[in-house]
C-alpha cells in the first residue's frame, strides 16, 4: 500500500474510532506527511527502522525541539502499530525506535496575589456593564476557577453549566465528559455575563447558538480570542513573554496543591489520563516551599 493512502486511513481512524481531537489528528498526519516526504519511500511496506531513524536524525539537523522530535515518534508508533494491527505490514518497523525524551520544564504559575489582583481589576472593569468586559471576567474567573482547557472554555454550552451547584460539564481530550466545580466568584461573574452580556451578545449575531461564550459578532467565541485575552493581561504577571490559558489551568493545579488538595482529586479535575501528568506540580508547589523555607527559616 502506498504510505501516503495509509496516512490518511490512518487519521480517519484516529478521528472516527479512537476520536482524538482535531488538532492532534492534524498533528499527526502532518507529521506522518513528513516521514514519507523526506524519508524517500513511497510504499508503507519500504519504511524500516533505518528509514524512521534517518527522518528523526534529519529533524534534529534542522533543530526540531525535542518535543517535537517526541512526538512524531509518537505518531510513527501509533501509525505502524496500527498498520501492523490492519494486516497492512508484516513487521512493525517502529518498535525499537527512541526519540529524545522531553525536556522537563516547570510550568508558568502566577502566584495567589497577582491572581488575586488582576481578577478583582477585571471585576470592577466589568461593573459599568460593558458586554466585552462582563465576559473577560467570566473567561478570567472560570479558567482560573476550574482549571479547564481553553477547548473545553470555548466547547462549553449554557445548558452544561449548573450555577446553583457550581459545577460545569466538559468534554475533555478524547471526548471523555466530565463535571468540574468552579467557586463562588466564577459563578458571580458567570451570573453576571449570562444575564447582562450574553443576550446582547446573541443580538449581534446571525443566529441563535448555545455557546456560553460569545465572540463580538454574537458566534461562539474561538480559543485565538481566549489567548489574546489570557496573553494580554497575565504575561506582565508571570514575567513571560508568551503566555496562554494553559498557563491560568497550571496556576488552578498548583494553588489546589499548595492549598492541600489530594493529588487524585486534583488529577479528575484536570480530566488527566495519567496521574503522572498532573504530579508536575508537586514540583512546582516544592519550589514554592523551598523558596518560603529559605526566606523564613534561621537555618535555611
Amino acid at each position: 500500500m502506498e504510505l501516503a493512502v495509509a496516512v490518511e486511513e490512518f487519521a480517519a481512524h484516529l478521528e472516527r474510532v479512537r476520536r482524538l481531537s482535531p488538532a492532534t489528528v492534524r498533528a499527526y498526519r502532518s507529521d506522518l506527511r513528513d516521514l514519507g516526504a523526506s524519508a524517500g519511500p513511497t510504499s508503507l511496506e519500504a519504511v524500516d527502522l533505518e528509514v524512521l531513524r534517518d527522518w528523526l536524525w534529519h529533524a534534529t539537523q534542522r533543530g526540531d525541539a525535542r518535543t517535537t522530535l517526541a512526538r512524531r515518534a509518537a505518531a510513527a508508533r501509533s501509525f505502524f502499530s496500527w498498520a501492523h494491527e490492519q494486516a497492512l505490514i508484516a513487521h512493525d518497523p517502529s518498535l525499537r525506535l527512541i526519540a529524545p525524551k522531553k525536556a522537563r520544564t516547570l510550568p508558568t504559575v502566577a502566584s495567589r496575589d497577582a491572581m488575586s489582583t488582576l481578577l478583582d481589576a477585571h471585576r470592577t472593569a466589568a461593573t459599568v456593564g460593558d458586554p466585552i468586559a462582563l465576559r473577560d471576567h467570566a473567561i478570567l474567573e472560570l479558567l482560573y476557577g476550574s482549571g479547564i482547557r481553553v477547548s473545553e472554555l470555548c466547547g462549553l454550552d449554557v445548558d452544561e453549566l449548573d450555577l446553583d451547584r457550581g459545577t460545569a460539564r466538559v468534554l475533555g481530550k478524547g471526548s471523555k465528559e466530565r463535571v468540574v466545580p468552579f467557586g463562588a466568584p466564577a459563578r458571580d461573574a458567570l451570573g453576571a455575563y449570562l444575564t447582562r452580556a450574553r443576550p446582547a451578545l446573541v443580538a449581534r449575531g446571525s443566529a441563535v447558538t448555545p455557546a456560553v461564550f460569545l465572540g463580538a459578532r454574537g458566534a461562539r467565541v474561538g480559543p485565538r480570542t481566549v489567548y489574546t485575552l489570557v496573553a494580554r493581561v497575565l504575561a506582565p504577571i508571570v514575567g513571560a513573554e508568551t503566555v496562554g490559558p494553559h498557563a491560568l489551568r497550571h496556576t488552578a493545579a498548583t494553588h489546589l496543591l499548595d492549598g492541600g488538595a489530594d493529588l487524585r482529586a486534583v488529577q479528575e479535575i484536570l480530566g488527566h489520563a495519567s496521574l503522572g501528568t498532573t504530579q508536575i506540580y508537586t514540583h512546582v508547589s516544592a519550589e514554592r516551599l523551598t523558596a518560603t523555607y529559605r526566606l523564613a527559616h534561621p537555618r535555611a
